[in-house]
């Protein structure tokens, strides 16, 4: 793919702010695009981060022939509607986490980028960020021996506000697909898929989760421990327990800088891995590196993985009884 990357945005909120500013920040990218069903909102986004052009709808961004690649930050029941819409007009799509509401339509959306034979990828931005990346090579080199036991999680107290996404069950609100999925993920990249999930939740009067505890046991013997709630505090950070030593992943687990290494018997190694810009742009690398390589999935976040994680979750909401009226 010659040229420099042209990229159109899908919503106009905090995060894709942050995808934006990334973008911006390296030169292979052009931030071509974005869209809100606001015109006024897509205009003033436009004007915040320098965008080429903005669109009131949609589906007008998908169908522009300049566009390669859409970034889809819109809610999470709009997703698989969204993705769907994208690769129907050709482009390549880095959707937002959670990748969809359920595995279902997980399975639809990737069914279909196969067919059509295009880039498809989940925007799980921690796997992209050079501490993560450190992480997974610890683990996978059994720097700590046998992993035994994985701890992880956080807590947040948002501000109440009826429309916020975060508390509408239409929109597919509730703190796991807002937040466990960091954690699910985490425990699939460096675990694998579970043999036994076992979980205990609770939702509130608006019939969404605000927290619940996870636990996922594996046959090589490893278990992994997390918890996520909106009904407290608590930094985002992990902890991993190997025969051989252990790992401490300082928060936020989801953008980490920082790892503590202790060996048994040995002095801890602090491993620092400072990166520039928000983080947000690793992950569009990947999506440049793919493209221009002809790829239609990325190895490091690959789309049958994405379903593992979607059904995981769909395990978990099952045993607390979540159902979203869209199900």
């Amino acid at each position: 793919m010659p040229g420099r990357i042209k990229w159109g945005i899908l919503g106009t909120g905090r995060i894709a702010g942050s995808f934006a500013a990334a973008l911006n920040s390296f030169n292979d990218a052009e931030l071509y695009g974005v869209a809100s069903r606001s015109a006024e909102k897509a205009g003033a986004f436009s004007r915040e981060h320098s965008v080429t052009k903005s669109f009131h709808d949609y589906e007008s961004l998908a169908a522009d022939p300049e566009v390669d690649v859409v970034y889809i930050a819109t809610p999470h029941s709009l997703h698989k509607e969204n993705s769907l819409m994208c690769l129907e007009h050709g482009n390549a799509v880095l959707c937002e986490k959670p990748f969809a509401i359920n595995a279902v339509e997980a399975y639809s959306v990737i069914a279909y980028a196969r067919q059509r034979q295009l880039f498809l990828m989940e925007a799980m931005w921690t796997r992209f960020i050079p501490a993560a990346i450190k992480l997974k090579q610890l683990v996978a080199d059994k720097t700590i021996g046998e992993i035994r036991y994985l701890f992880a999680g956080g807590a947040f107290l948002p501000e109440f506000d009826p429309d916020f996404y975060l508390f509408r069950k239409d929109l597919g609100g509730g703190v796991l697909l807002d937040a466990g999925v960091y954690l699910v993920s985490l425990a699939s990249w460096l675990l694998g898929y579970p043999d036994k999930i076992r979980c205990a939740g609770r939702l509130n009067e608006h019939g969404i989760d605000e927290h619940e505890a996870m636990l996922l046991e594996y046959d090589s013997g490893a278990i992994a421990g997390l918890y996520v709630s909106m009904r407290t505090r608590s930094s985002p950070d992990i902890t991993i327990l190997g025969s051989k030593g252990k790992i401490y992943v300082h928060p936020p687990l989801f953008c980490p800088s920082k790892i503590i290494l202790s060996l048994f018997d040995e002095e801890e190694t602090e491993i620092t891995l400072p990166f520039a810009s928000n983080g947000y742009q690793f992950e569009a690398m990947e999506v440049h590196r793919c493209l221009r390589e002809g790829k239609t999935e990325s190895a490091v976040m690959p789309l049958g993985e994405t379903l593992g994680i979607m059904r995981t979750m769909d395990e978990i909401r099952g045993q607390f009884g979540l159902k979203y009226p869209m199900e």
